[in-house]
């Protein structure tokens, strides 16, 4: 493969790619090193790093950039339709098919597909997809005849694929077709002093957005705290902190204080960087299935010792506890309150004091508060309750919830 001079800076000015870590300019060397070849690339990283920018650059700098480019959510596909979204189908293949569809591989034929969230694909399509990479050949739902497409596949994944693979999720022959060539892109919190330097590149932006004036600056201490910060979102995280910032605040000078307020703090890892105002402080994330488990174990255990004790007050025996903490049978007994993250603490009350406890109607409420937390906004609110987009739709539509 022939080595390329290129201007890393002046990529950086073109894509509005801001940062000097070595690890982010490897991966643009990379992007650019392969952009001439056909070869497939996996690009892995965590939430909100900006993986999206790297197939659009390949796409960019390729023989095929006058040819078109698709980017395409796995996860935002209901499972059901995959399939046809991304190989097409047939009139009358299925219900409501009135007429063919294309599909996303004939669309990109001669162009560039970008597949976001690999991991999410049911097995069934992945086997579909390998024949593409391997044969470039496909078929449509409801059609017996092969097609072919030379469309480049590049993928994107926030999962260990590795791990994936040994729980029977994703296909090792597809990985090892997909990686030929890797992009590894790192997380805000190893991009030593990048940090600083996006926030004040996304001040100026919000600031032109929204017609505020004077864009926020960050004080020398807020900028300690900005680097110290892990921000678990990443770049997604911090854009929506300093959005919320320009609008909000009446300081333009960002103090420690300030950021507090929005939850930023020093060495913490607020997974949603929200603030939540009166009672409730700023958590990091939990395993919400955990989390509900965990709540249901107490109140049934609770609700079981009670019994047991009425029981035995009925009965005549003699209980364990000292006299003045026996309760009055014919006086409501109170209830403790279990602490909960990114829950509405309200609702939980209110399940204490139900004779049944609903999971399902836990569940629900929780992922009601998180759309309405993120504007129903689905990415961000599956985001934040550390789900796929297409587990959050499947929720959505088993809970009859409307957005």
């Amino acid at each position: 493969m022939k080595k390329l001079n290129i201007d890393l800076q002046k990529l950086k000015n073109q894509y509005n790619i801001v940062g000097r870590n070595e690890a982010l300019n490897t991966a643009l060397r990379i992007a650019i090193q392969v952009a001439p070849t056909d070869l497939s690339v996996l690009i892995e990283g965590e939430n909100g790093v900006g993986k999206e920018i790297i197939p659009r650059i390949i796409h960019d700098f390729s023989p095929c950039k006058n040819k078109k480019y698709l980017a395409i959510n796995c996860g935002s596909i209901p499972e059901g339709t995959i399939d046809s979204e991304l190989f097409g189908h047939e009139k009358g293949a299925f219900t409501n098919a009135i007429s063919e569809h294309e599909g996303y591989f004939g669309a990109a034929d001669g162009g560039t597909l970008f597949l976001d969230e690999i991991g999410e694909l049911p097995l069934s399509t992945q086997a579909r997809l390998l024949r593409v990479l391997e044969t470039g050949e496909y078929i449509r739902v409801g059609s017996n005849s092969i097609r072919k497409t030379t469309a480049r596949i590049i993928a994107a994944t926030n999962i260990n694929i590795p791990d994936a693979i040994r729980e029977g999720k994703f296909r090792q022959d597809l990985y090892y077709r997909l990686c030929r060539v890797n992009i590894s892109m790192p997380p805000l919190r190893e991009r030593e002093g990048d940090a600083v330097l996006i926030f004040k590149k996304f001040s100026l932006d919000m600031a032109e957005k929204y017609q505020t004036g004077e864009p926020i600056r960050l004080t020398p201490e807020a900028e300690e705290v900005v680097k110290s910060y892990k921000w678990p979102g990443n770049i997604r995280q911090l854009r929506n902190v300093v959005e919320q910032m320009s609008v909000l605040s009446e300081e333009r000078s960002i103090t420690p204080d300030v950021l507090a307020k929005f939850g930023i703090v020093p060495n913490s890892d607020n997974e949603m960087g929200i603030t939540i105002t009166g009672n409730r402080s700023s958590e990091s994330q939990h395993d919400y299935e955990k989390e509900i488990k965990m709540l249901a174990h107490a109140v049934l255990q609770l609700r079981n010792e009670v019994e047991e004790l009425k029981q035995k007050i009925n009965n005549g025996e003699p209980s364990n506890l000292p006299a003045t903490t026996v309760p009055n049978i014919q006086t409501p007994i109170q209830q403790p309150t279990i602490s909960t993250s990114e829950m509405d603490f309200q609702a939980a009350e209110e399940v204490l004091e139900d004779d049944t406890l609903n999971i399902n109607d836990m569940e629900k409420r929780n992922i009601i508060k998180s759309l309405q937390r993120n504007h129903y906004r689905r990415k961000e609110a599956a985001d934040e309750l550390g789900i796929s987009v297409r587990t959050l739709y499947r929720k959505l539509k088993a809970y009859g919830i409307e957005e």
